[in-house]
């Protein structure tokens, strides 16, 4: 494998040029699918990385429950200062599980926390709270009829009329219809497992709130009014009761009203390989198979010389 192992933990670093890259010259659509998704097999990729160096550290700690065989010098020769990192990846990868493990129960306790709240209320798609502070959200799945539902309070509707009302549940509709909490969540689960992913979760967040920008803006058929809507939300709004991502005052809303003020953005998924938006798109392909290619190929090497060490 030699230092080829190591090159999973360290291509996470090009997220920040890809996700700026993204953000601005791809459509929110297609810059949210392919940053959750790069992010998602980055992670999992350094992931791999990490279990494959964690399995020679262990081998060579005592008592431990793995064949003698595997702390052999050929085994260890696999990793490149095995005696240094394969330690290291020990605590390093139960880490990246304790995180995921938290970030997922925490994930699922808010949404029970939402559903909750709603309970004994009408089961339809929207649910409107006695409520003078002004927030809006989108709760995915639920129970009962009714599979997602918006909420927002009767403190926002107060301070929108009704067109920038329409472009509210046009946006949070638009949540709900392509499962934005899907990839936000990927986003996260990604950054706890490789914190070089971290500008891919922002940017993530960003797009995603882009996206249901741009969805609503075609719904009501008017950019500034949607534009005024985020606006107003932002300057009041301090935030949802509960930390759901889909929320309509959520991410950069300076960035989300200028770009509602300017045209359309272009809804072509693969542009030229020579612009700026297909550097973007290759860029983050080509990120992605390297690290996939590297732990593939990392995986099957050890699992080989594993094999080969192990006695009959």
């Amino acid at each position: 494998m030699g230092v080829f192992v190591f090159l999973p933990l360290v291509l996470p670093l090009t997220a920040w040029p890809i996700a700026r890259l993204a953000e601005q010259h791809l459509h929110p659509r297609t810059a949210t699918r392919l940053l959750a998704g790069v992010g998602a097999l980055m992670a999992l990729c350094s992931t791999l990385c990490l279990a494959l160096i964690m399995v020679v550290g262990t081998a060579q700690l005592p008592g431990n429950p793995l064949p003698d065989t595997w702390s052999d010098a050929a085994v260890r020769e696999a990793v490149p200062y095995d005696e240094v990192v394969g330690k290291a990846a020990i605590p390093a990868l139960v880490a990246v599980a304790a995180a995921a493990v938290r970030t997922v129960w925490r994930h699922h306790r808010v949404r029970r926390r939402a559903e909750r709240a709603l309970e004994g209320l009408p089961p339809s798609p929207v649910a409107v709270l006695p409520d003078d502070s002004p927030y809006a959200y989108a709760l995915p799945g639920g129970r009962g009829p009714v599979r997602g539902r918006i909420v927002v309070s009767t403190g926002m509707l107060a301070r929108l009329d009704s067109r920038e009302r329409r472009a509210l549940f046009a946006h949070e509709r638009a949540h709900l219809a392509a499962g934005h909490h899907r990839h936000l969540l990927a986003a996260r689960l990604a950054s706890r497992a490789n914190p070089f992913l971290r500008p891919l979760r922002t940017a993530v967040v960003y797009c995603a709130e882009r996206w249901a920008d741009e969805e609503a803006a075609g719904v009501i058929g008017d950019r500034r009014v949607t534009a005024r809507a985020v606006g107003k939300a932002g300057l009041v709004s301090r935030g949802a009761p509960f930390p759901l991502a889909a929320g309509f005052a959520t991410g950069p809303v300076p960035r989300r009203v200028a770009a509602l003020l300017g045209p359309v953005p272009p809804a072509g998924t693969w542009p030229p390989a020579f612009t700026a938006a297909g550097v973007a798109l290759w860029t983050a392909a080509a990120g992605a198979a390297v690290s996939a290619l590297s732990s593939a190929n990392s995986a099957v090497v050890l699992f080989l010389v594993l094999k080969a060490a192990t006695p009959l």
